[in-house]
């Protein structure tokens, strides 16, 4: 349940169109629901503006399938990341409105609410931009602009742009300049989130990814030449965490005086 919903079912109430019993049913299951196994936290739209999102590896499908079904009767919309096709096929067959991203692996199931509108009926401020250094990269980078896309994010893309051809993203410097928030995917030595830190006036988001050869440590070198990075305004997520950098660019990319949104604004002076 998003604030929108919550805000329909105390107007309800206060006009008299709804019992205080029945609105108490609707809330039943907020803050969480406990399925024995998992502890759904249907609260959490009215906290973060977006539903739990499921991490697939290491759940049974039997597991991710009743925890879809529990939280897409709650939600107007429902993410699943690094879905195997094994779990993508036991999804889309039991839930044939669900939609399977094989590149990002991520699955997006509408919800019973979902015409309802955005989950958090947010306004954006601007454009997310995702950038990617290489081909390799393109399943991180992809798994962070479906995230973003999906949270409500108007998303663009501009990939295989790396250090190694640098003439490629100066080509695009106009849609760099133009972005509101930036994604930066790189593997290898991660250099290019410090380009395009050093190029733009807006906040940059690097993710370093685990392509690389032997030295790249499975990732650990890009991370701490982003972590290392002289540039301003880069901040750096955890290694492959493509969903977590889509995540944060849309809470920064959020108006926060949209209806529905988790983001407090600043008190006027």
């Amino acid at each position: 349940m998003d604030v929108e919903r919550l805000r329909e079912l105390l107007e309800r109430v206060k006009s008299g169109a709804t019992e205080v019993d029945e609105a108490l049913g609707s809330l039943r299951t907020l803050p969480f629901e406990d399925l024995g196994f998992a502890k759904l936290d249907h609260h959490r739209t009215l906290r973060n503006g977006f539903p739990e999102v499921i991490y697939c590896p290491g759940k049974t499908t039997e597991h991710i399938l009743l925890i879809l079904e529990k939280l897409i009767a709650h939600s107007s919309k429902v993410l699943a990341s690094r879905a195997s096709p094994e779990v993508a096929a036991a999804v889309t067959e039991k839930f044939p409105q669900a939609v399977y991203h094989p590149l990002s692996r991520m699955i997006v199931t509408p919800g019973i609410q979902a015409s309802a509108g955005s989950p958090g009926g947010t306004r954006s401020l601007g454009t997310v931009l995702v950038v990617s250094a290489g081909t390799a990269d393109l399943a991180v980078a992809e798994e962070a602009a479906i995230t973003a896309e999906e949270m409500g994010s108007p998303v663009e893309r501009l990939y295989d742009v790396g250090v190694a051809g640098i003439h490629r993203l100066l080509s695009s410097q106009e849609r760099l300049f133009a972005a509101n928030v930036l994604i930066v995917v790189a593997g290898m030595e991660g250099a290019l989130a410090s380009v395009v830190g050093g190029l733009v006036s807006r906040p940059v988001i690097a993710v370093p990814t685990s392509i690389g050869y032997g030295a790249n440590f499975g990732g650990l070198a890009p991370l701490l030449t982003m972590l290392n990075s002289c540039a301003t305004g880069v901040g750096v997520v955890n290694i492959d965490n493509g969903f977590g950098a889509g995540y944060l660019a849309h809470l920064i990319n959020q108006d926060p005086r949209s209806p529905g949104s988790p983001v407090t604004p600043a008190p006027e002076r």
